[in-house]
């Protein structure tokens, strides 16, 4: 809706053409491409995967779709492959974890690899980094869960890499989140933690890098992007809630932000989480893990932590700015005219301020975080693993049911 520009190359949506598929098939024919979607089966009763499937079944000329499932059962998996067995283009189904993956996996445990992370998206993204990696060049990431799902949204993140010249490496999806049911504002965690959060340790630490270019970010939570082959092949991907956070970190590590850039999606709409009764729970197991990732970062990029007195003054900063951002916010929806709840934001920024001293005190108690080692140093000791991993997660011989 804007033209500024910052540390990270910003591409809007100025909504003066609509984006073509027939362009980006066009494009789609300079560099092979995969698609990965990370999702769980229940993903295929819900009509947001039905969408996805329309769109992206457009997309002549992509190299392969990678769909990492995690699924229970074989019929569970034989129905996902069901469903995607008229697409134009080869389907790969990895069934994240099944007996044959996991088996194959805990192999290599002799060779010092730990390659069985918590499953989740992380151990997903992991697996599908593998398979889309041997044949394309280009790999950008969707949830299954996005419900406004539209011909823009692989057009404009694919688009900056196809072309090698434009030399981006990494592109980062940044939208809206708006609620199709409440016409509400959604994501809290970015709203009302990052944001606050970043902005108080920007008034603590002062003008560091790596906070400078965790900000410059406009969705740093978005869990939509895309990257090369040379890049994605040397990510250590996180394990937890962290992971976006996380990913931002390697970025930082192995490009410029030259090579980076955020791409506008507009409106967007996907599940949303509760924030739970307990930290171990939703929004406040995702805040708190977010965090460890965070301060992680500062201690790797920069040399920083945070001392007791620090985190005291971060816990004042952090209320103050996330209660300055609940007014801007009410500001804005009233603008806009969408229901805003006041009084439930305000809680919110209490909640999530009461995280910071006992996750402090986690981090503090094991600094390192639990990452999968990059595909560049797996491969660098076990070279087939990429094809023996994608012949397990397409073995459905095994009739164990996996929990």
């Amino acid at each position: 809706m804007d033209f500024q520009q910052g540390l990270i190359t910003t591409i809007h949506n100025y909504g003066i053409f609509e984006d073509s598929l027939a362009e980006l098939c066009s494009g789609l024919k300079k560099r092979p491409t995969s698609l990965l979607i990370p999702c769980l089966f229940e993903e295929f009763k819900r009509p947001a995967l039905v969408r996805i499937k329309e769109v992206v079944q457009e997309l002549k000329g992509l190299d392969k779709l990678v769909i990492a499932l995690h699924a229970k059962s074989v019929s569970e998996v034989e129905e996902a492959k069901v469903f995607f067995d008229d697409m134009p283009f080869q389907v790969h189904v990895q069934w994240t974890n099944s007996p044959a993956v996991l088996e194959l996996l805990k192999t290599h445990e002799k060779n010092g690899l730990i390659l069985y992370g918590k499953p989740g998206k992380g151990w997903a993204v992991w697996q599908g980094i593998g398979i889309a990696t041997m044949s394309s060049e280009v790999i950008a990431l969707f949830d299954a869960d996005i419900r406004t799902f539209n011909p823009s949204y692989p057009a404009r993140m694919l688009s900056p890499l196809l072309d090698a010249s434009d030399g981006i490496s990494y592109v980062k999806a940044f939208y809206s989140r708006i609620s199709l049911e409440k016409n509400q504002l959604q994501g809290r965690a970015t709203r009302l933690f990052v944001g606050p959060l970043l902005s108080g340790l920007e008034q603590l630490f002062g003008d560091l890098r790596y906070l400078k270019y965790l900000q410059a970010f406009r969705y740093p939570l978005s869990g939509e992007f895309a990257f090369s082959k040379g890049l994605a092949m040397n990510l250590r991907i996180p394990c937890d809630w962290g992971l976006e956070i996380g990913l931002l970190s390697e970025v930082f590590r192995h490009v410029s932000t030259t090579k980076i850039a955020q791409v506008d999606l507009g409106l967007f709409d996907h599940k949303h989480k509760e924030i739970g009764n307990t930290k171990e729970e939703g929004l406040q197991r995702m805040c708190s893990e977010i965090f460890a990732s965070v301060i992680r970062g500062l201690m790797e990029h920069e040399g920083q932590t945070l001392t007791q007195s620090q985190l005291a003054t971060l816990e004042v900063l952090y209320r103050r700015i996330g209660e300055d951002r609940v007014r801007q916010f009410g500001l804005d929806s009233i603008v806009n005219h969408l229901p805003y709840n006041r009084h439930e934001e305000e809680l919110s920024v209490q909640t999530f301020g009461s995280l910071l001293k006992p996750s402090m005190q986690t981090i503090l108690s094991s600094p390192s975080s639990e990452q999968l080692p990059s595909w560049s140093r797996v491969l660098s000791c076990e070279s087939n693993l990429q094809e023996d991993l994608a012949i397990a997660g397409t073995n459905i011989n095994n009739h164990i049911f996996i929990n």
